[in-house]
C-alpha cells in the first residue's frame, strides 16, 4: 500500500472538497491559504476585490509566484515543496484576476497594466510600507506580468526577476494559432479526475503529481446544465465534448437523444474556470515589447526555457552581452515548473545563492 505524497501548500480548513480530496495535508501544514479583501473607502464594509493567496515559510526573501493563463496558484504546489527544501525563503502564490478563486469587480480586465497593479496592491496589503526583499517569478502570461510589474517599479523591494518559458518572439508568433489550440480542448469534463487524466494524456502537464493539484484550480462545476444538443464521451468515457450534428433520423432517434440529454443534465459536469478565448484582445499587450522591457529591468534576471529555439533576436543579443542568466531545461513541456519542479527549483536556488539573496538550507548539498 502506498502513501499519498503531501505538500506544504494548504491549510486543512480549506473548504473546497477538491483540495481536500487531492491534497491530503496534515494539520501542521506550513503553507496556508488566505483571502485578501480590498475595500473601497465609500463602502468600507463591501470588499471590491478578494485575492486568493497561498503562503509558506517564516523567514528569508519572498518568492512571489505568478501563474500562467488559465492556471492558478496551485500550479506552483509541487515546486513550492521542492524550493522550500533547498533554500531559506518564503513563498507567496496568488490567483491572478479572472483565475482560480480570486474575485474582482471587473474580472474581464486582464490587461498587463491592470494585473501588474494587482500585484502591487497584494504586496502592499501583505507587507505595508516596508515589504521584505521580493523576487518575482512568473510562468507564461504570469512571466509577462512579472516583467511589467518589475519594469513599472510596482515592487519597491524587488531583488530579482525570473521568467519561465515566455519570450516575445515565440509568444507573438503563437498568437495566430492560439484560438485553434483552445478550440481543440474539451469544453467540459465528467469529473475532476477526468480533467486530470486529460491534462496528462494531452501533455498539458506531464507530471501526474502536479496535475492532481494544478487541475483543481483550472476547472469548476458547471453553473448551468450543458446547453449542447448532444454530447459524446472520450478518454475513459470521462471527457464530455460537443457531438457532430445529428444525422437525419426518425422519431426513435429524437426520443433517444432527448433521454440522453436528460441523463447528461443529471451529471455534475466540470468546465474551465476562465474562457481564455475571450481574453484575446489582451494577448498582444502581454507580450509585445516584452523582450526589451525584460532587458531594461535593472535587477538580476533569470530566464528558464523549455527549448533554446524559443529565444528571439533581442534576447539572443542580451544573453551574449551577459544581461541575464539563461538556462534551458530540455524534455519539458510549456509548464516547465510543473513538469520538472526539481530542475526549476535547483536553477532558481543556485541563482539566488549566487547573488547572495539567500542561503542553502543546512544539510542541502
Amino acid at each position: 500500500m502506498t502513501t499519498a505524497k503531501t505538500y506544504p501548500f494548504f491549510n486543512c480548513n480549506e473548504e473546497s472538497w477538491q483540495m481536500m480530496k487531492y491534497c491530503p495535508f496534515c494539520t501542521s501544514c506550513a503553507m496556508t491559504f488566505q483571502i485578501l479583501p480590498f475595500y473601497s473607502v465609500k463602502h468600507s464594509f463591501t470588499p471590491l476585490y478578494t485575492f486568493r493567496i497561498y503562503s509558506s515559510g517564516s523567514h528569508g526573501p519572498v518568492l512571489l509566484l505568478l501563474h500562467g493563463g488559465g492556471h492558478s496558484a496551485l500550479s506552483w504546489a509541487v515546486f513550492t515543496s521542492v524550493i522550500c527544501s533547498r533554500i531559506n525563503c518564503r513563498v507567496v502564490a496568488m490567483d491572478l484576476r479572472g483565475h482560480g478563486d480570486t474575485k474582482v469587480k471587473n474580472p474581464d480586465d486582464l490587461s498587463a497594466e491592470t494585473m501588474a497593479k494587482d500585484v502591487e496592491k497584494v504586496v502592499e496589503v501583505l507587507y505595508g510600507e516596508n515589504p521584505p526583499p521580493i523576487m518575482i517569478i512568473g510562468h507564461s502570461m504570469g512571466g509577462a506580468i512579472a516583467v511589467h510589474t518589475a519594469a513599472s517599479n510596482h515592487v519597491p523591494s524587488l531583488l530579482g526577476l525570473c521568467v519561465i518559458d515566455v519570450v516575445e518572439g515565440t509568444a507573438m508568433d503563437a498568437l495566430n494559432s492560439m484560438q485553434n489550440f483552445l478550440r481543440g480542448r474539451p469544453k467540459t469534463f465528467k469529473s475532476v479526475e477526468n480533467a486530470i487524466e486529460w491534462s496528462v494524456k494531452s501533455g498539458q502537464i506531464r507530471n501526474v503529481e502536479s496535475a492532481r493539484v494544478s487541475m483543481v484550480g483550472q476547472v469548476k462545476k458547471c453553473e448551468e446544465p450543458l446547453s449542447s444538443p448532444g454530447v459524446s464521451k472520450s478518454i475513459s468515457e470521462g471527457i464530455i465534448e460537443e457531438e457532430e450534428e445529428e444525422e437525419e433520423g426518425g422519431e426513435s432517434n429524437h426520443k433517444r437523444k432527448k433521454e440522453d440529454d436528460q441523463e447528461i443534465k443529471k451529471e455534475c459536469l466540470y468546465t474551465w474556470r476562465i474562457e481564455l478565448s475571450k481574453t484575446e484582445k489582451y494577448w498582444e499587450g502581454w507580450f509585445k515589447g516584452l523582450s526589451s522591457l525584460f532587458l531594461t529591468c535593472s535587477v538580476p534576471k533569470l530566464l528558464l526555457l523549455a527549448g533554446v529555439d524559443r529565444l528571439d533576436k533581442d534576447l539572443t543579443i542580451g544573453q551574449m552581452q551577459g544581461k541575464f542568466q539563461m538556462q534551458v531545461l530540455p524534455q519539458c513541456g510549456h509548464a516547465v515548473h510543473e513538469d520538472a519542479p526539481e530542475k526549476v527549483a535547483d536553477a532558481l536556488a543556485t541563482f539566488m545563492v549566487r547573488h547572495m539573496f539567500t542561503e542553502f538550507k543546512e544539510g542541502f548539498p
